[in-house]
């Protein structure tokens, strides 16, 4: 029997604690913490961050916590960041928003008719076109295999 991957180690120092205290060893050269050991309050994840309207601000990640799912044995990492160090989202700017629209623009224009259908164009067997044109094509093919 095998013992426990990321067994409970003190350590002496930590950035978001004064004093020792107890993580699961480290994981790339940051403390290991596991699900539901790290302090919500001072520490976050990038989508965390994200969902508080910050951003991480050129700050490198202080610990590392790791989940592990029991069906699938699967173990995942994520990077935490201090929230105290985190500073707000940066607000889009006009030009931002010009050039999402004009990408969005070359997604929803079909390239079998050219017309800007209002909606993301999908691929279908390997074939970008939007539905009309998709429809007239498995027509057609119909037609010829009849």
């Amino acid at each position: 029997m095998a013992g426990k991957a990321y067994p409970w180690v003190l350590v002496q120092s930590v950035p978001w604690q004064s004093g020792a205290t107890y993580t699961r060893g480290l994981h790339e050269g940051l403390p290991l913490l596991s699900y539901g050991c790290a302090p919500r309050h001072l520490l976050a994840t990038y989508r965390q961050l994200r969902a508080m309207g910050l951003r991480p601000n050129g700050h490198d990640p202080v610990a590392v916590l790791y989940v592990r799912h029991n069906l699938s044995k699967k173990v995942s990492f994520a990077s935490l960041y201090l929230i105290a160090k985190a500073a707000p989202v940066r607000p889009m700017t006009p030009a931002k928003w010009t050039a999402i629209a004009k990408a969005n623009l070359g997604r929803r224009i079909c390239p079998e008719c050219g017309h800007d259908r209002g909606y993301i164009v999908p691929r279908w067997d390997g074939r970008k076109c939007c539905v009309p044109c998709f429809d007239t094509a498995c027509a057609t093919e119909m037609q010829e295999a009849a």
